[in-house]
């Protein structure tokens, strides 16, 4: 009888979470980010935050509006959305966030119009073939604080509650020590902050005049939530390297010998550390240069999260190879997502007036010297 010995090496696995999953935490963040950065200049009324908190503004709703639809997609088959309302699954953070999200963008788009609201009845009395569309758009009424207020304060409440599913729906994962961290939905609000910032810096270069006093402020912000990222980095990093906690040991020995993700490990740091150190030298002037930097960080940490993570198997030695496809599920979905936030931006920054600015105060007439005017008489 012969014997003969089968040897199982692996079994190579597709990523589960295509890109459209990292597009959609990377737009829900910088969404989320966006209102939390609108709030002083909005709910609170302070009026030195107003001009960065109307570009703030505009960063939480292209990007709130433009989330779910790369969330969708990310399902594979879109119709099945619906199995969330009509199953219910209370044991799961996907089935809260199919609650959640309703609840934010509901609450994001009333606080949105009630910000705006002063803006449109101003515009409504302007002489043009759209003022009576503004006049109903306001409703008839002007600023309300208080509804201003309110309206923050829910959307702020459905803003946390998507930040804590967004990053407990990964961090439960057990079976990935890299995801299974506290630290993990810390990180996902902090970098969404940061991002936020950066997009802020970068509208206010191209969309919002390109006001210095805005650029100071946000890249001041910057600085401060990226030495948080860093904080919260070195935490982690210290758990794992000097084994005061077993996940992160595992998850820090996981990709220990790989060079791929040494290389990584220097883009995080120099990618954090570089818009940190421009942003706290020199806040003026920097701020198209830190913001985009800060941007590409926050989708990077998204894209080594997901994408990255799912590359390191859950049994076995060795990683699996993953190539980014041209298509739906790769590229093209990328750019698709892009393109439709960027629609969103050209739409409500054409459809919103523009804010209003004091009228110049009108010339006054040179006066004729005392004794010109005696000779005359």
């Amino acid at each position: 009888m012969d014997n003969h010995i089968v040897e199982v090496i692996n079994v190579t696995r597709e990523v589960a979470w295509l890109p459209w999953a990292v597009q959609y935490f990377f737009l829900i963040g910088l969404s989320v980010g966006g209102l939390l950065l609108s709030l002083p200049g909005y709910a609170f009324a302070r009026e030195d935050w107003r001009a960065l908190g109307r570009t703030a503004l505009l960063v939480a709703l292209t990007c709130g509006l433009a989330a779910p639809v790369a969330l969708l997609s990310d399902l594979h088959q879109p119709g099945r959305f619906w199995h969330f309302y009509v199953v219910l699954r209370p044991t799961s953070w996907m089935w809260w966030g199919s609650v959640f999200i309703p609840l934010y963008v509901t609450g994001l788009l009333v606080y949105g119009w009630a910000c705006f609201r002063e803006e449109l009845q101003a515009h409504g009395r302007v002489d043009s073939r759209l003022a009576a569309l503004y006049r109903l758009a306001s409703l008839g009424g002007g600023r309300n604080d208080a509804l201003i207020r309110a309206a923050g304060l829910f959307a702020l409440a459905g803003a946390l509650l998507v930040a804590l599913y967004t990053g407990a729906e990964v961090a439960v994962v057990k079976a990935r020590p890299l995801w299974h961290t506290p630290f993990l939905p810390v990180q996902f609000l902090l970098t969404a902050l940061a991002g936020a910032a950066g997009l802020v810096l970068v509208l206010n270069r191209f969309a919002a005049g390109n006001d210095r006093a805005v650029e100071v402020r946000a890249n001041r912000l910057l600085a401060g939530v990226l030495g948080g990222v860093m904080l919260v980095g070195a935490l982690w990093l210290a758990l794992g390297l000097f084994g005061l906690d077993a996940t992160h040991a595992e998850a820090l020995g996981s990709v220990a010998g790989s060079e791929a993700w040494r290389v990584t490990a220097v883009w995080a740091v120099a990618a954090t550390a570089l818009p940190f150190a421009i942003a706290v030298a020199k806040p003026a002037g920097t701020g198209l240069l830190t913001g985009l930097i800060a941007l590409h960080g926050a989708w990077m940490f998204r894209w080594t999260v997901f994408i990255g993570g799912q590359t390191v198997p859950k049994t076995g030695a060795g990683f699996y190879d993953y190539a980014l496809p041209a298509g739906p599920e790769g590229l093209l979905g990328i750019v698709g997502t892009a393109g439709l936030w960027l629609f969103l931006l050209i739409a409500l920054t054409a459809i919103l007036p523009s804010p209003r600015r004091p009228a110049p105060a009108p010339a006054r007439a040179p006066q004729a010297p005392a004794g010109t005017v005696a000779a005359a008489e």
